[in-house]
């Protein structure tokens, strides 16, 4: 049998009891209403009547799964089912003999969602914590081998040879695997850079006219356009970076006399600006949308005009949150991959040129984890050397958004 069918079997199971149980809690607090008076409502009692039905089967349903996880049984999947329908027709029995005129049906209720919620808050929490310890277990190994003070500083990323090396099959001529990730961090930084040049100010200026020269109409037909780029996939990004960006760059430097790759960074950087621009314009929006109207009629009763109250009024005001949705664009800019694969390639460059050919983190990530090397060896290990930077650098650049953002809250009086 398998997981899916085992699932299906589970929960087409208990839906049919999940009614049974609702419309019998609900029709015997009914029947006790002319009796007495009740402290909840009938519909109260029938999700009583759910909860104490649901919550047995499920319990019997993970202590099951976990059991045959960790390796401690084999229990026979129909054992399992069986079990956890029993469990739930005892729940639903306790429920129904529970039910009573002094029973705080409501309260329970209450609590019981009051508890999931810090349950999917928990699961949040202990997700972030397993990505953290995975990398960073991951990244010990690899600093076990490499040493971290060349791995940061290093200026030379060549990888390759690590495998042959492990496996003994590198030429006696062959240069040293090289761990340096100052190039890789370079090309991130630079297509980031890049990235914000061309999205902040484009962001920035369309949310001013949109939250204070355009008509409502315009205002409503104009930012859900902007807001469809944000959903466009961003391997449709790196199409149109590889295709058409890319030799627009080329032919643009030729025509001033200058040499420039096919794979250079400067054009996934203006097509990740163009990805980037509704998140800092909504933001933006939002942001100089929600100050106050007396602030801009108090500028106005100070004679100034609508662009001197822009200037000196709204955009002061507004600067905290505008800065929080820089750096998660910024943030936004530092994760992406797939536009520069497909646009700049894996060639580790240490330059300052944006028309040469460099590569980003996330990209050698990708690249490590995809091949035909050993998971224990120091190439592919290094990947987790360079997520645990990023995940460090990000998590800098997170902290500090959200703190702009604290402070933005405060109220104008």
């Amino acid at each position: 049998m398998g997981t899916l069918q085992t699932l299906l079997i589970f929960f087409g199971g208990l839906l049919p009891l999940a009614l049974i149980a609702y419309q019998a809690g609900r029709r015997k607090a009914v029947g006790q209403i002319a009796d007495e008076r009740m402290h909840s409502r009938p519909q109260q009692y029938g999700w009583y009547s759910v909860v104490w039905m649901a919550l047995p089967a499920i319990a019997v349903g993970l202590a099951g799964a976990f059991i045959q996880l960790i390796g401690l049984g084999e229990a026979p999947e129909p054992m399992i089912l069986t079990a956890a329908l029993v469990a739930a027709a005892g729940g639903l029995s306790y429920a129904i003999r529970a039910i009573r005129p002094t029973l705080r049906a409501r309260n329970f209720l209450d609590t019981v969602i009051r508890r999931l919620l810090l349950l999917a808050a928990l699961v949040s929490i202990a997700t972030t914590i397993a990505i953290l310890l995975s990398i960073i277990f991951e990244a010990i190994r690899f600093f076990g081998m490499v040493n971290f003070w060349s791995f940061i500083t290093g200026t030379e990323w060549a990888p390759g040879q690590a495998f042959l090396i492990g496996a003994g099959r590198a030429e006696a001529d062959e240069v040293a695997a090289n761990f340096g990730s100052v190039p890789l961090f370079a090309g991130t930084f630079m297509v980031t850079l890049i990235a914000m040049a061309v999205a902040l100010p484009i962001g920035l200026l369309s949310a001013i006219y949109m939250a204070e020269y355009a008509t409502r109409r315009i205002r409503g037909l104009a930012k859900p356009t902007l807001e469809v780029l944000a959903g466009i996939p961003t391997v449709v990004y790196g199409f149109f970076a590889a295709i058409t960006v890319s030799p627009f760059v080329v032919e643009l430097a030729s025509w001033f006399g200058v040499e420039a790759s096919y794979t250079n960074i400067l054009a996934p950087g203006v097509v990740m600006g163009v990805m980037i621009i509704p998140f800092i314009s909504s933001l933006a929006d939002d942001v100089m949308s929600s100050i106050p109207q007396e602030m801009r009629e108090g500028a106005f009763a100070l004679g100034t005009t609508h662009s001197e109250a822009i200037k000196h009024v709204l955009l002061p005001a507004a600067m905290p949150g505008i800065t929080s949705a820089a750096l998660l664009g910024v943030s936004r800019a530092l994760g992406e991959t797939m536009i520069v694969v497909m646009a700049a390639g894996l060639l580790a460059n240490l330059t300052a040129n944006p028309l040469e050919t460099m590569t980003t983190v996330t990209v050698q990530i990708v690249d490590l984890l995809t091949g035909d090397q050993a998971f224990d060896s120091p190439a592919t290990l290094s990947a987790f050397g360079l997520g645990l930077v990023l995940f460090i650098v990000t998590l800098i650049i997170n902290l500090v958004s959200t703190i702009m953002v604290r402070r933005f809250r405060q109220q104008y009086d």
